[in-house]
């Protein structure tokens, strides 16, 4: 098998990495500056909630049909004009905030959050497409046969995946820290623009990168967002790893509303404590990163559940935890989980998935990520309301230690025949607009993300 390190001599896949780092970084500034500035204007945690909600819920909705939209594009430059838009969009944000109403905030911010989603769900299938294409040259034909180039192009697949994963883990632990110093010391507006800069480089270094994908003429969103359907549902394995997913997100999210209560109230650290623990999160979910780009061959299976488990045990650690110190230690460990988790589950997506499809499958897996945190965020509010920050946090290590066994029991066979029985049934579907596409009829679509 070609070596990790491989595919990053792809100047494409170089660059798609320094643009999505620039992009996660700025991002984060945003984020950071536009909660802030919103809870100044309204003094309101709610307003706060609605503008998350409006920034991820919402657009999940419509990440798919975009993506869709943005793939049958026969002008190919739709990717760097989704990230044009969320300047312009970030801009007129910043000038808001110098006159601020709400509602029309949270239009802003639902559009950018949809532009934004199918942006990263496309970028992710070109940076797994640079990875393969790499190895594919770098292969060779005449000694290996048409089984090993293609698990070659899938090593090729999970190393520009492990390569986007370790960006984003560093831009996680540097991102909120700098949106704050950089909101308290220049003030949000400044902050925002910031960030459209950030848009504005990404989609310059990315001008050249057209995500169009060959079908025939005339095929309609509609009946290429069927076919995406069709093959979610048509592949068990896929199709319980996406649902499996998405309860280990709720259990994962749900943290987040009990860690202040837990900080202050439970081990009497204070702001600095709660700003520590969520640092050694950030610090383990790059180590955790990292461990997974220099785990070529290690089962994807085994990595996605030991990250599972990592996580579950690391909340059960807090609640156990009678220190700061003790409840560090659980952090980290939680935190390599959480890298080690979510870069191979997007490998086994890709893995289950023909090229033809991935950049609507991945839509789907954006929309998980952003549907399924508003539904945990709710939980883990509730739990820490009715009980206490610690038994909260009992119960969701419990549900994210349980899907662990979910994760084991889904069928990941990790051969290049995975996807092949299915790429010309899609490949029809996919052609045929007027086609009926008749799913699974275990799962309905509506049980979909």
């Amino acid at each position: 098998m070609a070596s990790v390190s491989s595919p990053l001599s792809s100047p494409q896949l170089r660059r798609i990495i320094v643009a999505y780092t620039v992009n996660r970084l700025g991002t984060w500034v945003g984020t950071i500056a536009l909660s802030l500035a919103v809870f100044d204007h309204t003094h309101s945690a709610l307003a706060v909630a609605a503008t998350l909600v409006a920034a991820q819920v919402l657009p999940a909705f419509a990440v798919p049909a975009l993506v869709a939209k943005v793939e049958a594009s026969p002008r190919g430059r739709e990717l760097s004009g989704l990230y044009f838009f969320e300047a312009a969009a970030t801009s007129a944000l910043a000038v808001l905030l110098w006159h601020f109403w709400l509602p029309v905030v949270l239009l802003l911010v639902a559009l950018d959050g949809t532009a934004a989603l199918a942006a990263s769900a496309l970028l992710r299938t070109e940076a797994a497409r640079a990875g393969r294409d790499q190895l594919a040259l770098s292969s060779h034909p005449s000694a290996e046969t048409a089984e090993q180039r293609e698990r070659d192009a899938h090593a090729g697949e999970r190393s520009a995946t492990a390569a986007i994963n370790v960006a984003f883990s560093a831009t996680f632990v540097l991102g909120p820290v700098a949106g704050g110093a950089i909101a308290a010391g220049a003030g949000a507006p400044a902050a925002l623009f910031l960030d459209a800069a950030t848009f504005l480089i990404c989609g310059a270094l990315l001008v050249d990168l057209h995500p169009q994908v060959e079908e025939a003429a005339g095929v309609s969103v509609r009946a290429r967002l069927a076919a995406a359907w069709k093959h979610i549902n048509g592949v068990p394995a896929l199709r319980a790893l996406l649902l499996t997913q998405a309860a280990a997100l709720v259990f994962f999210e749900s943290a987040a509303p009990i860690e202040v209560a837990y900080a202050k109230a439970t081990l009497h650290a204070g702001d600095g404590g709660y700003g520590l623990l969520v640092t050694v999160w950030g610090v383990g979910a790059v180590v955790g990163g990292i461990v997974f780009a220099r785990s070529p061959t290690r089962p994807l299976g085994t990595m996605i559940s030991a990250g599972t488990l990592a996580v579950g045990l690391a909340y059960i650690g807090f609640a156990a935890a009678p220190s700061l110190a003790l409840a560090c230690a659980a952090a980290l460990i939680g935190g390599v989980g959480n890298g080690v988790q979510w870069a191979p589950l997007v490998s086994a997506v890709q893995l289950l998935t023909p090229q033809l499809l991935q950049g609507r499958v991945m839509g789907a897996v954006e929309s998980i990520g952003a549907l399924c945190p508003a539904i945990g965020l709710s939980l883990g509010g509730a739990l820490v309301a009715l009980s206490s920050p610690r038994t909260a946090f009992l119960a969701v290590g419990a549900g994210a230690a349980l899907t662990t066994i979910a994760f084991v029991r889904v069928p990941l066979v990790e051969t290049p025949s995975s996807t092949a029985a299915f790429q010309d049934d899609d490949e029809m579907a996919a052609r045929d607009a007027d086609a009926p596409i008749r799913p699974n009829t275990t799962v309905s679509e509506t049980s979909l993300p």
